[in-house]
């Protein structure tokens, strides 16, 4: 049975919303999957990821917010009787599947750009590059854990369709290496399940790793990240060795090691 959000307002159940599409938004506005028609809801409120067995929510920079369990958060994995509150409106999240990710999973990795003069605080473990006087902003890969390491040089991207991708991909090991900006040729073991890439507030898009492969599902943004040149649709895309990623202004190749 497929994982669903109940919509509710003073206590008294609105509709339920069985989340069937990898990524629903929720707002104001009528072209979202659930629509909440209240002043206190932005247009485009917040989206929800929902890939096999396990969801999670991002806020879409809205104006007044959203709370889950009574926090205020941006970003939440969302667990089975988890109360989503947005304005009056409450979104209770059901799901009796067994869940095989962490909220860490999907938190991992942030690719960033940060304005000319206000770089992102130095955390543990993160790698900065200082901003050239040419440039309009800092390139920063953020990974909570771990460090990036320089490639040599970018392997030449390969059409999709002449490098399909092989059965048990998935246990081969994934790198995503940056191809422009101040990181070019940093690149990342994509070692976890689910990895968060993009600017929030901008353009997010997740690296899924499942038993066929590894996928990139687009979460957050008006404009959906392109992967050889072509925009990604609602659905999840398969990636195969090679393809060029373009997200929230920067070029990354994802490809296989070995």
């Amino acid at each position: 049975m497929a994982a669903k959000l109940i919509l509710s307002m003073n206590g008294a159940v609105l509709r339920e919303y069985p989340l069937n599409k990898e990524r629903m938004t929720i707002g104001r506005k009528a072209h979202n999957d659930i629509v909440i028609d209240n002043l206190a809801v932005s247009g485009e409120h917040a989206a929800v990821v929902t890939i096999m067995h396990d969801s999670f929510l991002e806020d879409l920079d809205s104006t007044n917010g959203l709370e889950v369990n009574g926090v205020p958060t941006k970003k939440h994995f969302l667990q089975n009787n988890d109360v989503i509150e947005i304005g009056k409106h409450k979104l209770k999240y059901i799901n009796d599947q067994i869940t095989q990710t962490t909220s860490a999973d999907f938190e991992r990795t942030m690719v960033m750009r940060s304005p000319v003069g206000q770089p992102a605080a130095a955390k543990a473990g993160t790698m900065k590059t200082q901003a050239k006087p040419d440039q309009p902003g800092v390139d920063e890969l953020v990974e909570k854990t771990g460090k990036f390491a320089p490639a040599s040089a970018a392997k030449p991207a390969v059409p999709a369709a002449t490098k399909p991708a092989a059965q048990g991909d998935a246990a081969k090991v994934a790198v995503v290496q940056i191809l422009t900006g101040a990181n070019a040729g940093k690149e990342l073991e994509l070692v976890k399940n689910l990895t968060t890439l993009g600017k929030p507030g901008l353009q997010v898009a997740v690296l899924t790793r499942r038993p066929q492969g590894f996928f990139i599902t687009h979460v957050e943004g008006a404009k959906f990240p392109l992967v050889n040149g072509q925009a990604l649709t609602n659905q999840a895309y398969q990636l195969n060795d090679h393809d060029v990623i373009e997200l929230a202004g920067i070029k990354m190749e994802f490809y296989f090691k070995g």
